[in-house]
């Protein structure tokens, strides 16, 4: 099983997931795909097993991954401020990966009728639906 957790700009959440990742899953292979190298930095201090920066490596690896983790701008072209290109999105939208978004209301989207709650709770709800993913 290998997951791919994506971020961008500073990397906070996706330091966030994988520590969380890590800490409930430390078998499992966590890859970190950063828009950018401080965004794959923050993703390795956390404990990723491997990490890569930029387009073409999120691109690529969309095909090598089971699961992809990362706010729902991950699947929106030109968001986080630009840093997710148009062919990133594509790759994670087309990817055959299981992909779980945490509902994080930027990037002019708004998800409705999900819960409005700390990013702590939607971190552990990745997390718990990403383990019964990788039960079945």
């Amino acid at each position: 099983m290998r997951i791919a957790v994506v971020d961008g700009q500073g990397g906070g959440i996706g330091r966030a997931i994988v520590e969380k990742l890590k800490a409930a899953m430390p078998d499992v292979e966590v890859i970190a795909l950063g828009t950018n190298s401080a965004a794959t930095g923050q993703m390795m201090r956390a404990g990723a097993d491997d990490g890569a920066t930029g387009e073409n490596a999120i691109v690529h690896n969309m095909k090598y991954v089971d699961v992809v983790v990362g706010v729902i701008a991950i699947i929106n072209a030109n968001s986080m401020m630009g840093e997710l290109s148009p062919r990133m999105a594509q790759a994670v939208g087309e990817s055959r990966a299981f992909k779980v978004l945490l509902p994080i209301n930027r990037c002019n989207i708004h998800v409705v009728s999900v819960e409005d709650a700390p990013l702590g709770v939607h971190l552990d709800n990745a997390v718990r639906v990403i383990q019964e993913y990788v039960r079945k």
